[in-house]
């Protein structure tokens, strides 16, 4: 998708009247490491296709977000907000553009309860970055029905927030895990805590202060109203960030990222 000639071409063969767009890099330190490249795939990429679905007068667009996008600390998350903002500012056409916010899929490429099996199947140890960090889980099945129900009930503009229950401890989890193996935690099984990865949080959020969250027709299903950012501002401002990605410096791209995402506040700027 960083490639706007082959997706145009595919949106020109194709002509798709919905599109999901849930390709992005997702793994935090990586991208931590290098923030070129979340902007070049995660922006650009976004960009690049929102341009290609205007292009060919998609009915709809559906942006598959996360809930790292709120209030984020790392890259990851900043970019992600930054490909809602340009879903809700390209909102007005006749394509209806919308985006899906939540937390894990349990069982997705790259989720923890594989890694966790696997490490109670070599006997341990288990390992967890801190005792109290806590995550929203939701079963593919679940997303994906709860995503084609969010796109159709949108009118354009708007960011849904899935309903995934209360939030989830991972040490909880693998003490659970351990014991369906038939195993005693942190006797059969040892449980290391080897702290958070750069740019992780300890408690993730769905929705942050000020955002108006209204209930819907669907139980598990909330929607917010983000506010309104000026299309040809915020294309111009990314246009700055890709100059900035260019440079590989990551703590200057990550200043950039700040600019357009004013409640990113990276890692190692936070408060102790």
């Amino acid at each position: 998708m960083r490639d706007k000639g082959a997706i145009r071409g595919v949106f020109r063969r194709v002509k798709p009247h919905v599109v999901f767009h849930a390709a992005a890099y997702k793994h935090v330190p990586i991208q931590e490491l290098h923030p070129w490249e979340a902007v070049y795939n995660n922006v650009l990429g976004t960009r690049n296709v929102v341009e290609a679905a205007l292009e060919a007068e998609t009915e709809r667009f559906v942006l598959v977000s996360t809930d790292k996008a709120v209030r984020p600390s790392n890259v990851m998350g900043a970019t992600k907000r930054i490909a809602e903002m340009l879903v809700e500012s390209t909102n007005g056409h006749n394509t209806r553009f919308m985006a899906v916010r939540f937390g894990n899929v349990l069982g997705s490429s790259g989720s923890a309860v594989p890694v966790f099996q696997e490490q109670i199947a070599r006997g341990g140890p288990v390992t967890v970055t801190h005792p109290d960090v806590t995550r929203y889980f939701m079963s593919i099945s679940e997303a994906a029905q709860l995503i084609l129900q969010a796109s159709s009930m949108g009118e354009g503009g708007e960011t849904f927030i899935l309903d995934m229950g209360e939030p989830v401890r991972i040490l909880d989890l693998v003490e659970d895990l351990i014991r369906l193996h038939g195993l005693e935690p942190h006797k059969d099984i040892p449980i290391q805590f080897i702290g958070l990865r750069p740019g992780e949080k300890l408690i993730e959020e769905l929705i942050t202060d000020g955002e108006g969250i209204v209930s819907t027709a669907h139980e598990k299903i909330m929607v917010v109203r983000g506010d309104s950012h000026n299309y040809d501002q915020l294309i111009s401002n990314i246009d700055d960030l890709l100059i900035a990605a260019q440079t590989f410096d990551a703590h200057f791209i990550k200043k950039k990222i700040r600019e357009l995402v004013p409640e990113y506040v990276p890692e190692a700027d936070q408060p102790v």
